[in-house]
C-alpha cells in the first residue's frame, strides 16, 4: 500500500453537510449515500441499464443536546408533513474536507426532505455516553460538482 495512496487524503471525520434554509448542523455521523441505476432482466438472464437512477435515502445522527440544530430539524419535519410545505424538498451539499482543505470533494443532494426521526435508545446502566438522534434524509438526486 506505501506509496499507492497519495498524500492529502480525506478522512472520515472532516465533513460539513449544508441544507438551504437551515442553520449550520453540527452532524456527528452520516451513512454512506448510495447511487444506483435501475435495470431490467433480460430474457437470457443478463441485465441492462434501465436509464434511470433511483432516489436515495442517507442516514445523519445529530446530537441531542445541540438545541439550534435539533430545532432546526423538527421544523424541517414538520414541513414535510400534512400539509406539506411547498419548500420542503431543500437542497443540500455534502464536502469531504481534504487534510489540507486543497482537495475537497462536494457532492449537491437535490430534492432533499427527513421522511423518519429516530430517537436514541436509552438505558440508566449507561456510563452517560452522548445521545444522537437519527434522522433518515431522501434525496433525489445526487450531482458530483
Amino acid at each position: 500500500m506505501k506509496g499507492e495512496i497519495q498524500p492529502d487524503h480525506m478522512p472520515a471525520n472532516k465533513f460539513t453537510l449544508q441544507v438551504v434554509g437551515l442553520v449550520d448542523l453540527r452532524v456527528q455521523e452520516v451513512s454512506g449515500l448510495e447511487d444506483e441505476i435501475q435495470v431490467v432482466d433480460l430474457p437470457d438472464r443478463t441485465v441492462a441499464s434501465g436509464g434511470v437512477r433511483n432516489a436515495t435515502e442517507f442516514d445523519i445522527m445529530i446530537p441531542m443536546h445541540h438545541t439550534p440544530e435539533m430545532a432546526a430539524m423538527e421544523a424541517w419535519f414538520r414541513e414535510s408533513q400534512d400539509p406539506v410545505s411547498p419548500t420542503y424538498k431543500k437542497p443540500c451539499t455534502l464536502i469531504h474536507h481534504s487534510i489540507s482543505g486543497a482537495a475537497d470533494r462536494s457532492y449537491t443532494l437535490l430534492g432533499v426532505f427527513p421522511k423518519k426521526r429516530t430517537l436514541p435508545d436509552l438505558d440508566k446502566a449507561d456510563e452517560g455516553e452522548m445521545t444522537l438522534c437519527t434522522w433518515t434524509l431522501s434525496v433525489d438526486d445526487i450531482v458530483p460538482l
